[in-house]
């Protein structure tokens, strides 16, 4: 069985996930932890599940997206996977950071890069990488079909769409993105988004207002 769970980080209330099946395999996605209690919560989930990490994902680079990925480093020797047309933000990380008025570790370096189209394994598991840009230019889906679970980072939420005024976002793109990868998918598929509450891809095509 595939198991997510949820935390929410950091002054942006950024959603981090955890996403586990039945061997233990795990997947990080989006480690928005700021600060040593939130470093001790997401580490103290992983031991108390029995939890063996193998990836470290990136919806997308933004600062409040990837304030957790040096502790993750530390203490699980992940680095993050994220699509390179987000390198951009990892390299502005700390300059973002002194904008928002917040302090963080600046993030590893990704060597590791996911393309539209990719597989990625979790056990017994396959996620699909759909590139949906817009919110930014290499944000990535997760899909798993099999369980109908989409981890959108910043491109969909409940009644609303990321961000498009952000350095290098586009407006039109992201709803290109939208419409074209993710409202074909099953209407009972639950979108997990990088911040506020779960919804689905039905909910979305009937009341979202930038969509409908």
């Amino acid at each position: 069985m595939l198991h997510l769970k949820s935390f929410t980080f950091n002054p942006f209330q950024e959603n981090t996930y955890i996403v586990y099946d039945e061997t233990g395999t795990s997947f990080i996605i989006d480690p928005g932890n700021s600060n040593a209690s939130e470093d001790a919560e997401l580490k103290n989930f992983i031991s108390e599940k029995n939890l063996k990490p193998s990836s470290l994902l990136l919806t997308h680079a933004h600062v409040d997206h990837i304030m957790g990925a040096k502790f993750v480093l530390d203490t699980y020797s992940l680095l993050p996977e994220v699509h390179e047309a987000d390198l951009f933000f990892v390299d502005r990380m700390l300059q973002s950071a002194a904008m928002y008025g917040v302090h963080c570790e600046q993030a590893p370096t990704p060597t590791n890069f996911i393309k539209d189209g990719d597989k990625i394994t979790l056990g017994n598991y396959e996620f699909d990488c759909l590139f949906t840009p817009g919110h930014s230019p290499g944000s990535i889906t997760f899909h798993n079909k099999a369980t109908k679970l989409l981890i959108a980072g910043d491109v969909l939420f409940r009644g609303s769409i990321g961000r498009s005024d952000l350095p290098l976002g586009d407006h039109e793109t992201l709803l290109q993105s939208i419409r074209e990868k993710l409202l074909g998918l099953d209407e009972d598929t639950k979108v997990y988004s990088g911040h506020g509450p779960m919804t689905t891809i039905g909910i979305e095509k009937k009341s979202n207002p930038f969509l409908v």
